[in-house]
């Protein structure tokens, strides 16, 4: 039984908290028809969740994990096999959601501060274009209320507080709903490998908040324009601390194994810092499965939290005209390769899940329950919530609509998708990728090593392909396409045609907006979220 079994939240309780805390960012307004606005464009409900590694979801193919509201999400749209995040740590993926640019072009190369403002971003164009746009959850900017074209939004930061003074607004509603209890209760830490139930009740957890605020929403919604309603979970990420219930969904017996290869061994070893968060080390496998079954527990905590968002859509009526997207800004090792967190090449780290679901009006029936293979990445996102709102997506943007594909199959799409990350946790950990879902190719940065594997045979990573003769031209070829890739970039890149060592780290592109001695001083200086 939980310490605070006593606390009676009921619903009214609830949402009477979190409309004092979202004073002066009403929803309610004009009259309309519930789930109908007046121009006939769609709403879209953008799903996020964070460090969610892409064979976490059933409809990809995982038998273990219990995620029934994605997948009926993917049955009613697609699945993209191949989505991949450029920068798998925070704030570069949310830059890339926030421009549709590539790492290079958005210019976050590694984990700092999202720019305060660039030329053209998602939020703001949609709200220029007629939407009603808000936010729940965690956004990750800097400042934290920067809310780039938000009319609105309720933030949950998690330990995060950049900004003298900055508090969430789940943190203002839990120090209201509970007074006296302490929100750190489980004892975890933000970056924790550890795994445990969570100690309070659990509507008091951030997941089930950031839910609520978002039920809330649509159940209130009535402003007679379409809405576009980013909702953004902080789970998986750690700490791994579901309620009880979700950890008894599962057994460590059942959890997968990780993937180790040979290449790896020299990760194993590890110095355990007091914090619990390290990045690399052989914790044994008895850890790696609790581990795992914490956040498979917090997977299906956040699906479950998506299941009653949709409810209130179907609800109001307003399903059939929504367009869904949901997917995560990186992946967790989880000790695949002795690797723990994120930051790194490798398929746990850099591979995401994708799922998008159209309204009834646009059609392509056929397409529904299929799934792409294509290489797509969160640069994409941008592009395709423009184009299902039937507006112009402007010239320079790198990213391209995933409707494309669900209207016209693969023709002209991608040949591969760049990946990269810069130094962080060690000086090592520096690199850039090239993938088209059956190869990868990973040039180390530090010392010019490279590694090549085979996705469709190898999905674990577990056989390096690079010092095999029999790759030798594979690897060629790879190797050619990065210095094609890197041609933009100068001679720090690449030099008479060939890949250069860079032991130094670049945080920023030259096109970062904010670049200047302090922004970058005060990106280095950024916890790594």
């Amino acid at each position: 039984m939980s310490d605070v079994s006593f606390l009676q939240i009921n619903r009214r309780e609830f949402l009477r908290a979190g409309a004092a805390i979202s004073a002066g960012i009403a929803v309610g307004g004009c009259a309309g028809w519930p789930g109908v606005q007046r121009d006939g464009r769609p709403n879209i409900l953008y799903l996020m969740s964070d460090q969610q590694r892409g064979d976490c979801l059933g409809c990809a193919g995982n038998s273990i994990i219990h995620t029934p509201n994605l997948d009926g999400i993917a049955r009613d749209g697609v699945v993209f096999s191949n989505a991949y995040t450029s920068t798998p740590s925070c704030t570069p993926a949310r830059s890339a959601l926030l421009t549709g640019l590539s790492p290079w072009h958005h210019g976050m190369l590694g984990y700092g501060r999202v720019a305060r403002r660039y030329d053209f971003e998602l939020p703001r164009a949609l709200r220029e274009a007629g939407y009603y746009t808000f936010g729940i959850g965690k956004m990750h900017w800097y400042p934290e209320r920067n809310l780039h074209g938000l009319h609105g939004a309720l933030l949950y930061e998690a330990r995060r507080a950049e900004t003298p003074g900055f508090v969430s607004d789940y943190d203002k509603w839990f120090k209201k709903q509970a007074p006296g209890l302490d929100v750190r209760a489980t004892g975890l830490g933000s970056n924790d490998y550890r795994a445990r139930v969570y100690a309070l009740a659990e509507e008091l957890h951030p997941t089930y908040w950031t839910g609520q605020m978002a039920a809330d929403f649509i159940e209130r919604y009535d402003k007679g324009k379409p809405f576009l309603l980013k909702v953004s979970f902080h789970r998986p990420h750690s700490p791994y601390d579901p309620p009880g219930r979700f950890m008894e969904m599962y057994a460590e017996d059942e959890m997968p194994e990780p993937y180790i290869g040979a290449w790896a061994k020299r990760f194993a070893t590890h110095k355990e810092p007091p914090a619990f968060n390290l990045w690399h080390g052989d914790l044994g496998l008895e850890q790696v499965k609790r581990s795992r079954r914490g956040y498979y527990g917090s997977v299906s905590f956040v699906d479950e939290q998506i299941g009653r968002i949709v409810a209130a859509l179907k609800k109001r009526r307003m399903y059939d005209n929504t367009l869904i997207v949901f997917l995560s800004d990186h992946g967790d090792m989880l000790g695949d390769h002795h690797h723990w967190r994120k930051t790194y090449a490798y398929e746990g780290s850099a591979k995401i899940p994708m799922v998008l679901r159209w309204p009834r009006g646009m059609g392509q029936e056929e397409s529904r329950g299929t799934t792409i293979s294509e290489p797509v990445e969160l640069r994409d996102i941008l592009p395709t919530l423009l184009d299902a709102a039937g507006e112009e997506i402007p010239e320079g943007l790198d990213g391209t609509s995933l409707l494309r594909l669900v209207r016209a199959g693969t023709k002209r799409w991608r040949a591969y998708i760049d990946l990269e990350h810069d130094v962080c946790y060690s000086v090592e950990n520096h690199w850039n990728a090239l993938t088209d879902g059956e190869y990868k190719y990973i040039y180390h940065a530090y010392d010019g090593g490279e590694q090549l594997f085979n996705l469709k045979e190898d999905p674990g990573e577990i056989r390096d392909l690079a010092g095999e003769a029999k790759y030798r031209a594979v690897l060629k070829a790879w190797r050619n396409q990065m210095v094609e890739h890197f041609g933009e970039r100068g001679e720090e890149f690449v030099r008479e045609g060939r890949l250069v060592r860079r032991p130094e780290r670049m945080l920023y592109s030259p096109l970062y907006p904010d670049i200047s001695s302090v922004a970058m001083r005060d990106a280095a200086r950024a916890p790594l979220g």
